[in-house]
């Protein structure tokens, strides 16, 4: 989303989904629509490339329902009250959420496993995949009631993590086949279960294995090498237009995007990042992740894959 909403909201200001269903009520709609759906993190193709009939899919799915949240919405805004991108973003979330059904994620597997390994093409289409597993909601939180609600974060971010990097990493694995209930999210959180699990346990242990990093992400169609972390931590540290240094937590600058990925890149754990900064865990994670996906297509970007 840009400059071009707010114009767009005011053309399509006066729609009125009972007395008018006019043409050009009904273009204005639609161009705000659009403009809405810019700002979408999914359904995107790669360059050189057209959308897959699976992404050609989801995205008429949730322009058809972001349509129809809009349309029911616009007259019920309050510009005072909510800025227009949140309201848009918002309901944008809501839009992605309620079209993300388990049929979609299993269709967009079934797409990937069909792409030769180490392509260009699966690996963006996993990239796809992972925002779109986070954005449909659906996965599940498992032992939640076992652990204090700060610690529970902290596991629980990192189990997401490394149930992703599974998911990528063994994508082959997965059976559509399996039964005739098997459905794809019960895949993915079966190991989500585990994961936690198996967390617990390595923070228990006083010699705890390196936990994953952000290369775990970017690097999801192919083994994480020392040299693509090296070349990871060399992207964010020259930090090209200052982009992950002035994504920062709110009031705390030093609290900065880069500061904390180099830091996770350099070996540190988030509790030792959060004693070096004042910060609870679970910000720092749940603020880790946000960047992690807002910036997943600038290292698509500028970081290749050989």
């Amino acid at each position: 989303m840009n400059e071009q909403l707010e114009p767009r909201f005011i053309n399509a200001g006066s729609y009125n989904p009972r007395t008018q269903r006019t043409q050009q009520g009904q273009d204005a709609l639609t161009q705000l629509v659009e403009e809405i759906l810019r700002g979408r993190t999914i359904c995107r193709p790669l360059s050189g490339y057209s959308l897959s009939e699976v992404q050609k899919e989801i995205y008429e799915q949730l322009r058809t329902q972001l349509f129809s949240d809009v349309s029911q919405e616009i007259t019920k805004y309050n510009l005072q009250r909510t800025p227009l991108k949140v309201w848009g973003n918002h309901l944008l979330h809501q839009a992605l959420k309620a079209g993300l059904q388990d049929e979609q994620l299993k269709q967009l597997a079934i797409e990937i496993q069909k792409q030769p390994s180490n392509s260009a093409l699966r690996r963006h289409l996993l990239g796809e995949l992972v925002e779109a597993i986070r954005l449909s909601g659906k996965l599940c939180r498992p032992h939640r009631e076992k652990f204090s609600p700060d610690f529970y974060e902290l596991l629980y971010e990192e189990a997401v993590i490394r149930t992703l990097a599974y998911v990528c990493k063994n994508i082959d694995n997965y059976d559509p086949e399996r039964g005739q209930t098997q459905k794809f999210m019960t895949w993915v959180n079966f190991r989500l279960d585990k994961l936690v699990i198996e967390c617990r346990r390595e923070f228990s242990n006083p010699i705890v294995e390196e936990l994953p990093s952000i290369a775990d992400l970017e690097n999801i169609a192919q083994p994480a090498s020392t040299s693509l972390v090296e070349e990871t931590r060399q992207y964010i540290e020259s930090d090209p237009g200052k982009i992950f240094e002035k994504k920062y937590i709110r009031s705390r600058p030093d609290a900065s995007f880069k500061t904390i990925a180099l830091a996770r890149l350099s070996g540190q754990s988030w509790e030792e990042i959060s004693s070096s900064l004042g910060i609870k865990v679970s910000v720092l994670s749940g603020f880790f992740q946000r960047c992690c996906s807002k910036f997943r297509p600038q290292f698509q970007k500028d970081l290749p894959p050989d």
